[in-house]
């Protein structure tokens, strides 16, 4: 399983770190075998500039990727989704989304979606519906808009940049990578920070091994 995370200058640091932090380690993961690799996927091959100052080097293009039915494609939020420049990516989301592939989307990046139009075809969130219907005129999807943090809807996980973390969980959800005992500990231990739930976290891998 390959996880194709867009990256784009202005990337929104924080949006993906809770992900790339348990993909990469594996620290919770039922089984740490399970063949799990990021890969950072560009428009070219140059360097890129997150929000925080971070310089990330692609290790694709977006004309590189090839993306199998179970790999995952995420999209996290920058200042320039409403640019033409990401129109290559957002093509290859919404045909994903049509099949009904892995596709997440946080924050921005939801825009960049509603332009597509694919977000008038599946329950989503995003930062707000006004924030949707404001950026992309042609947005028509706000019967199916769920006032929510994070929402999955048929392998479609959209999120607000406020929630990386449930941005995280349910893509982890999708993934099956953890425990489903050890993926609600988890979430309620950085939601809460109640010491009852790293003792659960911890007791749910010690029954794996």
């Amino acid at each position: 399983m390959t996880v194709f995370l867009y990256v784009t200058d202005t990337l929104a640091d924080w949006e993906i770190a809770f992900l790339t932090a348990e993909l990469y380690s594996k620290r919770f993961f039922a089984d740490k075998r399970t063949d799990c690799k990021i890969v950072k996927t560009g428009m070219t091959d140059e360097p890129v500039t997150t929000m925080g100052g971070m310089k990330i080097i692609p290790d694709c293009t977006v004309d590189d990727i090839v993306l199998k039915d179970g790999d995952m494609l995420v999209l996290p939020g920058a200042d320039t989704w409403l640019s033409p420049v990401h129109d290559r990516i957002l093509e290859i989301a919404d045909k994903r989304i049509q099949a009904e592939l892995p596709v997440a989307a946080i924050c921005g990046a939801t825009a960049g979606l509603a332009r597509t139009g694919a977000l008038n075809r599946r329950k989503h969130t995003s930062n707000d519906v006004s924030f949707l219907k404001q950026t992309v005129p042609s947005y028509t999807g706000e019967p199916l808009y769920v006032q929510d943090s994070a929402v999955s809807d048929r392998n479609l996980v959209t999120a607000s940049g406020q929630a990386p973390l449930l941005f995280a969980y349910e893509i982890l959800k999708l993934l099956h990578v953890f425990r489903p005992d050890t993926l609600e500990a988890w979430k309620n231990l950085y939601l809460t920070n109640e010491p009852v739930y790293f003792y659960r976290l911890m007791q749910s891998l010690s029954v794996q091994q």
